[in-house]
């Protein structure tokens, strides 16, 4: 039974480094890439937005020296560089991926489309959209949640190292509680770090809600979009 028939997937680059200090840990990526096309191949239509802290974050580049233009647009082609690694990884594993970018970046990836990216999934592909917004001083949080609302999927969900929305940093505190589900309105009241204020002001006005889990656990990805209940929902 599928709960969602098209969703949006955040990726944390941070994620990405599993133990490292930097970059790609393959094993996270090889575990990312067969998850996705595990719930692909149920027919689910699977658009990607992954962030690039793991190799490139503009605010700290600011903080040594980098325009803050400058800063962001490394950042952007940070998250072209993951998107092709998971493309690559879920090619890989027997799936269909396409990379779309923000800005024109051919051949390394279609300039992104609504059009194209629905097209993609009549073919059965998985969207990477990379490049973040295309623009500077918004976060890929912010272009998950754009793109999300524009290819009109029924959820957001932003795939972590926590299983879900807590008091606190549960990796920090261990007091932490866990809220299984949310109001967005609840959320903000609480200053709950879920995605920053841009993101998570577009999902509540245009209704997407967002699925916080933990996506470093193999298999949870099959289980949001089959419905079993893990992480933290949040709605209007």
């Amino acid at each position: 039974m599928i709960k969602y028939k098209r969703i949006l997937l955040k990726l944390s680059g941070e994620a990405l480094m599993g133990d490292d200090k930097y970059g790609i840990n393959t094993q996270v990526l090889t575990s990312y890439a067969k998850q996705i096309k595990e719930v692909a191949d149920l027919g689910v239509e699977i658009g990607i937005v992954i962030g690039g802290g793991n190799i490139f974050r503009g605010l700290s580049g600011v903080s040594k020296g980098f325009d803050r233009v400058k800063g962001d647009q490394m950042g952007m082609l940070a998250t072209v560089i993951n998107s092709l690694a998971l493309q690559s990884a879920i090619e890989g594993a027997g799936g269909k991926a396409k990379v779309f970018t923000a800005t024109k970046m051919e051949p390394v990836g279609e300039l992104y489309t609504k059009a194209k990216v629905i097209e993609g999934f009549k073919q059965g592909f998985v969207a990477i959209i990379a490049g973040g917004t295309g623009n500077p001083f918004f976060t890929t949080d912010t272009a998950s949640a754009l793109r999300g609302v524009e290819i009109e999927a029924e959820v957001l969900l932003k795939g972590t190292r926590v299983d879900g929305v807590y008091t606190a940093d549960p990796e920090k505190d261990k007091t932490a509680v866990k809220f299984d589900e949310l109001t967005f309105t609840d959320a903000y009241e609480k200053k709950l770090k879920v995605m920053d204020l841009t993101a998570f002001t577009m999902c509540s006005e245009n209704n997407l809600p967002i699925l916080v889990f933990d996506m470093n656990t193999p298999g949870n990805l099959m289980k949001v979009v089959t419905g079993e209940r893990i992480g933290t929902l949040v709605k209007n």
